[in-house]
């Protein structure tokens, strides 16, 4: 049964007593082409281990497998989990997990494999949580392959200077190199959520500061997003004194009346660096 046809996925739905759950933000796709193109742009290839977050019915579980792929499915929904035993392969090449993926063990199921590749279509309201929280796992992931809501898409994959860059473009690239991949249309769901979304990949990478550190920095792009229509100055003022901040900002090349918008990560790195020595 190909479940990402519209009449057929209804159908299979019924069989199980169910129906999308909003609270979930269950909705699944009923197109086949941007499947493939989800395979596609993954870079998926035959002996890859996958994580499917939210497979739900399955049919990207069924493309995964077809590409040769060991796919680990983590489904919370409980009906939608046990529907996907039907999907295992002759070697089993399917794990089932009916779990929650933000308390899902990773560690305990994937540090004795290569590299895992993470494919999704991420809840909305989960989609922040589960980056921030797969991002930095960079011994066990080599790529992140999710569908977002094309808002969302377009803050991961912000240039500096535009409306789109945040704390969380900075974020997601101190640990990946993201893509913008393609958009697809809100009729390619059902139901049809409100909104368009798009694929994004995010290359994992060496993050360029060690855990500690890290956190550290981050509590300074974060406190200068907060405010991002003010000078530097103003808004990091509760870190660190106005004057340091324009000293830093004009070591790096910047405008001392710089706002945060417009600092690539690797001057957020410098300036981070320079407020540290002058505290």
């Amino acid at each position: 049964m190909s479940i990402y046809k519209p009449s057929e996925l209804r159908l299979f739905l019924d069989q199980l007593g169910i129906f999308p759950k909003k609270g979930l933000s269950q909705n699944f796709l009923i197109d086949g082409n941007i499947i493939r193109k989800i395979v596609t742009a993954s870079e998926v290839q035959a002996g890859d281990t996958v994580l499917e977050i939210g497979p739900g019915p399955g049919s990207l579980t069924q493309a995964l497998l077809a590409a040769g792929a060991h796919v680990l499915a983590v489904e919370k929904d409980h009906i939608l989990a046990q529907a996907l035993e039907r999907l295992q392969t002759q070697d089993n090449q399917l794990s089932i997990f009916c779990e929650d993926i933000l308390a899902f063990p990773l560690q305990e199921h994937l540090q004795n494999r290569q590299k895992a590749k993470v494919i999704a279509n991420l809840p909305y309201h989960l989609t922040t949580p589960i980056l921030t929280q797969l991002a930095p796992l960079t011994t066990l992931f080599s790529s992140l392959t999710v569908m977002v809501q094309e808002e969302v898409a377009r803050r991961l994959t912000a240039q500096p200077g535009t409306s789109d860059y945040s704390s969380l473009t900075v974020f997601v690239r101190f640990y990946t190199e993201p893509v913008y991949a393609f958009t697809v249309s809100h009729h390619c769901f059902y139901p049809a959520p409100r909104v368009n979304s798009a694929v994004v990949v995010l290359r994992l990478r060496e993050p360029p500061l060690d855990p500690e550190t890290a956190q550290d920095f981050f509590r300074l792009t974060r406190t200068a997003f907060e405010h991002r229509r003010k000078m530097l100055r103003a808004s990091l003022k509760e870190l660190y004194s106005p004057q340091h901040v324009e000293t830093a900002l004009e070591a790096i090349g910047q405008n001392p009346l710089a706002r945060p918008e417009v600092l690539s990560l690797e001057e957020f790195l410098q300036l981070y660096a320079l407020l540290n020595k002058s505290v």
